[in-house]
């Protein structure tokens, strides 16, 4: 079919019919109406591009050049408009087109209805094919931008732990990060057990839908993480919801500048080396700050262990094995011994039996302040080291 008349003409009008396809596209769009996402000088000069693109194409064989297409794709992409809005605004400039043709060809006796009714199929066909591009361009465009927000965001979070960010970005990085510029904030260091693994899979899930701000960053050994915690209740939610995880996770005492990001981390860090054992277990740093102090000096603590409770380690595995387990429960019980017995289900004599044995084997009285503090910080340490009483007896 030779529409090359009908072409020529709309040719002469393409500045107009670009102008009328973006207005039309803008009052029927809602996402096209928005003049600072898509000025209408961008809109009017995709149109007329596109417009002269299919116009080209029109009667001829051979490849189609998809640039226009493919850059009404990117363009859109990179200015937010969702997908579904593009290919219908493109959808719509190009019926106003085809309607213009068929317009025209009224206008020419040698194109004739029958024949603009039998080439209309093959004129979709080419509809069809630059829409894909513009899906196509869109798609991998929005994949290249999602990247480097990803890229972005990960090296943010890396700047907010190592410490290396200005003051004057840091507002920037809150914002960027979704976080509040003043806390209070908390870090979480939870443990992994293979590098790659997230020990906290389904823990951000519920931290959005609990609105709380965080961002997290993957290491080979471990997952941290910055949340934002406005009140206590928010803070005893977030806790809750990693508790859950069923993972060894350390959080830092609750602090209020950004700054102080890199020195929280250290004590999200010292909470999780204070765990016991290698179960999943959630551990603060303000609740047994003196646990913090003996992870924080693996070798002074091993040192203090040998020092204060070597003997009591040197003993054959059941006995040591009650003995520390009498001063786990004797401690926990505040020095109650009727307490602890309680919980040992024994009788309190018992407990002081054993109790006295330690004072022997220490060479230091469980009366004496300073004594009780090198035993319970020796005993933080043994139990750090995987040798508690539960280890021993098994």
């Amino acid at each position: 079919m030779d529409l090359s008349g009908v072409v020529s003409a709309l040719h002469a009008r393409l500045p107009e019919l670009g102008e009328r396809m973006a207005q039309r596209i803008r009052s029927d769009v809602d996402a096209y109406k928005d003049e600072t996402l898509i000025p209408f000088d961008s809109l009017r000069r995709s149109c007329t591009a596109n417009a002269d693109l299919l116009l080209d194409q029109l009667g001829r064989a051979g490849a189609q050049d998809p640039s226009p297409a493919r850059d009404t794709g990117r363009i859109r992409a990179e200015q937010g408009v969702p997908l579904a809005d593009t290919l219908h605004a493109y959808r719509i400039g190009f019926e106003l087109l085809w309607t213009d043709i068929l317009a025209e060809a009224r206008t020419h006796p040698e194109v004739t209805d029958a024949q603009l009714v039998s080439q209309s199929a093959e004129i979709w066909a080419l509809f069809g094919r630059y829409a894909e591009a513009v899906a196509a361009a869109y798609r991998e465009t929005t994949a290249e931008l999602t990247s480097r927000r990803q890229a972005r965001r990960s090296a943010l979070v890396e700047a907010l732990f190592t410490g290396v960010i200005a003051d004057r970005t840091l507002w920037e990085a809150a914002r960027e990060l979704g976080l509040p510029d003043r806390g209070p904030y908390v870090v979480a260091a939870a443990a992994a057990d293979a590098p790659g693994e997230e020990p906290l899979a389904g823990t951000e899930a519920a931290l959005r839908q609990a609105q709380i701000h965080f961002t997290w960053r993957l290491l080979p050994d471990q997952q941290i993480g910055l949340a934002a915690l406005p009140t206590a209740t928010v803070e005893n939610t977030c806790l809750r919801i990693l508790r859950r995880a069923g993972a060894r996770v350390g959080v830092s005492p609750c602090f209020h500048s950004l700054r102080d990001t890199p020195q929280a981390l250290r004590f999200a860090r010292l909470a999780l080396a204070s765990l016991p054992g290698t179960g999943p277990g959630i551990a603060r740093f303000d609740d047994n700050p003196l646990a913090m102090v003996v992870a924080a000096a693996p070798a002074e603590a091993a040192h203090l262990v040998e020092v204060v409770l070597q003997p009591l380690l040197d003993l054959p595995a059941a006995e040591r094995a009650r003995l520390l387990e009498t001063l786990e429960h004797w401690y926990a019980a505040a020095g109650s011994a009727t307490d602890a017995a309680r919980s040992l289900f024994v009788h309190p004599n018992t407990v002081r039996y054993r109790l006295r044995r330690v004072e022997e084997l220490a060479g230091r009285s469980l009366s004496d302040p300073q004594a009780v503090a090198d035993i319970g910080a020796a005993l933080l340490a043994v139990r750090r080291a995987g040798t508690s009483s539960s280890d021993v007896i098994q």
